[in-house]
């Protein structure tokens, strides 16, 4: 592809209801407001399947990010025909116990998981999670790699390292910390009571250290009242003063679900689009909700909401071939490491 297919991208990602198109998605994906697409379990039936999916997605849209949530552990989308990635937390344990072997091990994981999605013809998984945490939030948990923020710091850039090696950009999340509360983002509107100085000596200094590393960055659905009034999401204070100014990134901010219901607490589709656009998101995902997607498209459209350059940096660098990869000793190394560890929690 040229680059100048890739100058201006939509700011909206969604998803789709089944393996293949219909129609109406098909017709949708040509909207130029539509960006970004994301693949759920219900959208994989096998390799093939994603291949002739993803090849039906850019048929309509060559200016299009396909992404995914393959993280490991409780979070892998694509499973069947895949390798089985543990719980992040497990590779951090590694670390503690073996660091040189388990670095090593990390960056491998890492670019052995960005390999094989990018071996499907997609872009991205959001990964890797940089919150702090072992087992005091209901979502995250074992997704953190540890709860000791410089350990999350030292195992998370060997895990971006090798997703970068496979060409594909990393996206850390879920900024700045969900891993302080026990409340789920995506059943409830969580607050964290902390102030600016416990978060800056803990939670934020993943996203502080690796600013540089990472190419995106998703904020958390939760209100830190001590530090700003609005949600992480939403607000200025947050993705402009804090994430843009004092940790100096430039690269992509994506929202988090806006159909989560830590999102809901502006309202409702339009205005919490607005919100995420206007404090700073780059692009903004609408899930799991037709009817919210095609309100977020036409506020768009009436708004005259601009598309944005910045997000081809998200686009996978490389392309793949699976035959060759599948015979790859460098993934044939990692996934028998893999499998001498504990994945009972996969």
């Amino acid at each position: 592809m040229t680059t100048k297919q890739y100058t201006k991208y939509g700011r909206l990602m969604l998803d789709l209801t089944g393996t293949r198109l219909t129609e109406a998605e098909y017709k949708q994906l040509q909207n130029p407001h539509v960006g970004g697409v994301i693949l759920f379990a219900r959208n994989v039936e096998s390799r093939e399947q994603i291949g002739a999916l993803v090849t039906q997605i850019r048929a309509a849209n060559t200016q299009v990010l396909i992404a995914v949530d393959q993280e490991g552990g409780r979070v892998q989308r694509f499973r069947d025909g895949f390798t089985r990635f543990p719980p992040m937390q497990v590779l951090g344990d590694l670390v503690a116990r073996d660091k040189v072997a388990g670095l090593t091990l990390t960056r491998n994981a890492g670019w052995l998981m960005a390999a094989e999605v990018i071996a499907c013809g997609l872009d991205l998984s959001f990964a890797p999670v940089l919150d702090v945490d072992r087992d005091t939030s209901s979502i995250i948990g074992d997704r953190s790699f540890s709860d000791q923020p410089e350990a999350v710091i030292e195992v998370a850039q060997a895990f971006i390292d090798g997703m970068h090696e496979a060409g594909m950009a990393a996206t850390g999340k879920h900024f700045p910390g969900h891993g302080g509360i026990v409340a789920d983002s995506h059943l409830e509107a969580p607050i964290d009571v902390r102030s600016w100085d416990e978060l800056e000596a803990h939670d934020l200094k993943p996203f502080a250290a690796l600013s540089q590393s990472l190419d995106g960055i998703m904020p958390a659905h939760i209100t830190f009242p001590n530090v700003d009034l609005d949600s992480v999401g939403f607000s200025p204070y947050w993705l402009q003063t804090i994430l843009r100014q004092k940790l100096d990134f430039d690269g992509v901010i994506f929202s988090d679900d806006l159909t989560m219901k830590g999102a809901d607490i502006v309202g409702g589709y339009v205005e919490k689009a607005k919100l995420a656009l206007n404090a700073g998101c780059d692009m903004i995902l609408v899930c799991n909700c037709p009817a919210g997607a095609v309100e977020v498209l036409d506020f768009m459209a009436d708004s005259g909401v601009n598309s944005s350059d910045k997000i081809a940096a998200m686009r996978a660098r490389r392309s793949i071939d699976w035959d060759e990869l599948e015979n790859h000793p460098r993934r044939i190394d990692t996934i028998e490491k893999l499998k001498h560890l504990d994945t009972s929690r996969v």
